[in-house]
């Protein structure tokens, strides 16, 4: 086996504005770059929403949907870029209002083990009928996001796009199927393995 390969950091140009992100190993031999969007500050969001609320207004939509947790974020500044009030949260975590919740299971390279997005029945209505736009932080491997447009479809909306910050490698586009031609995205990351020398370098073709 490897030894821990040396972190580092990976340098990201987010529509004109440069973020270092750490390099995580998930295993010895295999790493990705770690955004966590909450705690990169309050510019940050501001500038990720307006840029995607740029790249989402031409799509009309009438809600913005927002995975939880680090969709929220991204949900609530999509929204107030486009100049809408209300969003949608699908939760990740059984609460005291979820028992009747709209359930669709998840896997996530980032999280361990299986998980599930649940929507309140309560925020059906604001679905229902409308053009609706998933946001959320990083697609890999596309699991989560096609979870939720899956679960914004049961709820009867019409999901006209899809948002995210980041793209990270490749294998989005096949889980994704149909649906990546109404993604848009604000810049891509590689994933990594380490060389001889134990330091992470970009994987070829992600």
């Amino acid at each position: 086996m490897k030894d821990q390969a040396a972190p580092r950091t990976w340098r990201v140009d987010v529509e004109g504005y440069s973020i270092d992100l750490p390099i995580v190993a998930i295993n010895p031999d295999f790493a990705i770059s770690l955004m966590m969007v909450i705690d990169l500050g309050v510019k940050f969001g501001a500038h990720v929403g307006a840029a995607l609320a740029k790249k989402i207004a031409p799509l009309r939509p009438d809600i913005i949907v927002g995975p939880a947790t680090l969709g929220i974020p991204v949900a609530i500044e999509v929204t107030r870029a486009l100049g809408l009030d209300h969003y949608v949260v699908l939760q990740k975590s059984p609460k005291v209002h979820l028992g009747d919740a709209l359930v669709e299971g998840v896997t996530s390279i980032t999280s361990k083990g299986a998980q599930r997005l649940l929507l309140d029945r309560a925020a059906i209505p604001r679905i229902a009928g409308k053009r609706v736009v998933v946001v959320d932080d990083v697609v890999a491997s596309g699991s989560s996001l096609k979870c939720a447009l899956d679960l914004v479809r049961r709820a009867g909306g019409e999901v006209v796009g899809a948002g995210v910050i980041l793209t990270e490698a490749r294998d989005w586009r096949e889980t994704l199927g149909e649906d990546v031609e109404r993604l848009v995205s604000l810049a891509h990351i590689p994933q990594f393995r380490p060389d001889a020398d134990g330091n992470w370098q970009p994987i070829p073709g992600t």
